[in-house]
């Protein structure tokens, strides 16, 4: 089994989901991103692994499920940081963002035989899911993040290295209010949905 790896920021107002701002408040911007990370944790706690690892910045609150280690993020640009996670896996590693609340067990239940690595594009040019049988750290060093061709370059950083690629379906990440519409529609029983009701209820602002 591998490590599963989540990579967050403490979901605290005004640091997390700045672009959710306007419609909704900073406060606000932020309990969403808390729902979008409970819901992102308990799919990564009911999926088989061997370890289940939170990449944090910030400080853990009570959205942690049990069965993490919480270690803290590295230091530099967002490259540098997902590198240095994968850099303390002793073996085969997946790593996801808390962007996407829509992901399951069997999304992120992932079977390294026959391949090297899992790619997880994402809607906005970027990538949700990034796995690796050995984890390299300089397979992610120096790719360019948060741009709209972000995931296919990391992608043929994965391939020029002579990686056996398997990927998974693209997802949407949560970034703007239309995302956030979208995506809690595709899991209108979660944590997410069900805090984006409350803020668009006419009886919740």
């Amino acid at each position: 089994m591998s490590t599963l790896l989540v990579i967050a920021k403490e979901p605290r107002p005004g640091r997390v989901k700045t672009r959710l701002t306007p419609p909704f408040t900073p406060r606000e911007a932020a309990g969403l991103a808390e729902a979008a990370l409970a819901d992102t944790l308990h799919a990564v706690a009911a999926t088989p692994a061997s370890r289940r690892v939170l990449v944090l910045d910030g400080t853990p609150g009570p959205w942690l499920p049990p069965g993490f280690d919480v270690v803290p993020q590295g230091a530099g640009g967002l490259d540098e940081r997902l590198a240095e996670a994968f850099a303390g896996c002793a073996g085969p590693a997946l790593l996801i963002g808390m962007d996407t609340p829509q992901v399951t067990p069997g999304l992120l239940t992932v079977d390294f035989d026959g391949c090297d690595a899992y790619f997880g594009p994402a809607a906005d040019g970027g990538f949700w899911a990034l796995g690796l049988a050995d984890p390299d750290p300089a397979l992610l060093r120096g790719v360019p993040m948060s741009t709209p061709s972000t995931g296919a370059v990391q992608r043929a950083r994965l391939t020029d290295a002579g990686l056996r690629v398997r990927d998974l379906p693209r997802l949407r990440d949560v970034d703007t209010a239309a995302d956030a519409e979208a995506v809690a529609a595709l899991a209108p029983h979660g944590r997410f949905a069900a805090a984006l009701d409350r803020l668009t209820m006419p009886t919740g602002r």
